[in-house]
């Protein structure tokens, strides 16, 4: 068995794209409209996947965009989506400064929580240890779920 993708149902894909990509700092990997199906399937993939994610050895986040309207109700209790990154407080930051609500500070300098426009839960991970705990992000509160 081989883990291929995890798939997402989204209802506006330039609105998505921004996130994922511009916000959240994936990347666009392959694009697909199926004229037919009235869908369009939108691969991305982590920057450190990048160069391997032709060789299937790395999973990707497929976005897939239905043309027709459709109210998406329970096919998202899946849990989250996790990254890693270098320093999550810059990337919380940077998240916040581009309009992005933190659901769960990074107070212990490992973990946060945003969701996608969406409402997809996505956890952020501090790489290697945690750092130290600093303020404005030790005494944060927590907005709305995760």
């Amino acid at each position: 068995m081989e883990y291929l993708h995890t798939m997402i149902r989204v209802t506006n894909i330039d609105e998505s794209i921004n996130f994922y990509c511009n916000k959240l700092g994936l990347f666009e990997y392959s694009r697909k409209d199926y004229e037919k199906g009235r869908f369009t399937l939108v691969f991305l993939c982590a920057p450190e996947d990048k160069e391997i994610a032709s060789s299937s050895q790395k999973p990707l986040l497929e976005l897939t965009y239905n043309w027709d309207v459709e109210e998406y109700k329970g096919g998202r209790n899946f849990g989250h989506l996790a990254f890693s990154v270098d320093n999550i407080y810059e990337k919380c930051q940077f998240l916040m400064d581009n309009g992005v609500t933190i659901n769960r500070p990074p107070r212990d300098g490992h973990m946060a929580f945003i969701k996608s426009p969406d409402g997809i839960s996505i956890e952020l991970l501090q790489k290697n240890k945690p750092l130290e705990i600093i303020e404005p992000w030790n005494n944060m509160k927590n907005i709305g779920t995760w």
